[in-house]
């Protein structure tokens, strides 16, 4: 992975702009829904940045780039024409620490600016680290298409009630199974029924636990779809096995992982409704198939 993503706290930042033609424009297309400050610097102005200046949103002065315009800046763009200017200005960056983004030029480039899904509090950024940005932005498009806009009033809702939560569900998993009911009632609905869904996620009922059963010849990439869901709610994989790469990524970043089980273990973890997960070989799950008949037996292309 060359490029990992993260998500920065635009609170306080503050972010110089060199340049001011179509291209920068572009970036100040999003820079402007954040909560930086931004500054420009450029000689010509097009259109479009002279209409953020004019808004107050951005500042800027019509002057020539000089190195020590860099020094006080958190995040630096480089949208220039002069490719030799900008390739200057971001090995001086770098030596000051400073992360730059060169346009057309990832060579220079301290990061990337990703294409995002914007839905208010859930942002969704996609990258191809500069291979194929048309498909990214086919994905954008699809997955635009796919949520709905309701997420974000929504998520609004979610974050007002969060403190609520925490105080009346003091654990975390009765906190994370409250949520799962949540979305499970509502889905991504904003509306009139959105409160009671909320409200009547507090009537905790005691539920048994869910059973994965993974034999080590499957190929975990193969597997379907609709097994995604089920694999992130695992609490715990159990093997005797190492679990390869490619489904320990399927699974919850905090699920436990064990290698000391038995029939009776798994029960009781069951039995309080933990989901669990047993990996291992083809014999082994054969026999735990017989032991727990409900188990759901996941393979490659079925479900």
């Amino acid at each position: 992975m060359q490029y990992f993503p993260l998500f920065v706290d635009t609170q306080s930042l503050q972010v110089l702009v060199i340049g001011a033609g179509d291209v920068a424009s572009r970036k100040l297309d999003l820079l402007c829904r954040t909560q930086a400050q931004i500054k420009v610097i450029a000689l010509d102005v097009c259109q479009d940045t002279q209409a953020y200046v004019d808004a107050g949103r951005i500042s800027l002065e019509k002057r020539s780039v000089t190195q020590t315009d860099i020094q006080d800046c958190d995040l630096l763009y480089l949208c220039t024409a002069n490719t030799e200017l900008n390739e200057q200005l971001a090995v001086v960056a770098k030596q000051q620490g400073i992360w730059a983004n060169v346009v057309d030029n990832p060579k220079f480039c301290r990061f990337i600016t990703p294409s995002i899904v914007d839905r208010g509090r859930l942002q969704i950024a996609i990258s191809t680290a500069g291979a194929a940005p048309v498909y990214a932005r086919e994905l954008r498009a699809r997955l635009e298409s796919w949520l709905p806009q309701s997420i974000t009033p929504l998520f609004d809702f979610i974050a007002e009630r969060r403190t609520e939560v925490q105080q009346r569900l003091p654990i975390f998993k009765q906190r994370r199974v409250f949520w799962e009911k949540f979305f499970q009632r509502n889905d991504t609905r904003f509306d009139d029924h959105t409160e009671k869904h909320y409200q009547s996620s507090f009537e905790m009922e005691q539920q048994r636990g869910e059973l994965l059963l993974i034999d080590a010849d499957t190929d975990a990439s193969l597997l379907p779809i609709g097994a995604m869901p089920y694999l992130q709610k695992i609490e715990v994989a159990y093997s005797r096995l190492t679990i390869p790469f490619a489904l320990n990524e399927l699974l919850r970043r905090d699920a436990n992982v064990s290698g000391d089980f038995d029939e009776a273990s798994i029960e009781q973890l069951l039995a309080q409704g933990e989901s669990c997960l047993i990996f291992g070989d083809i014999d082994e799950i054969s026999h735990y198939v017989k032991l727990f008949p409900n188990a759901k037996y996941l393979k490659a292309g079925s479900f």
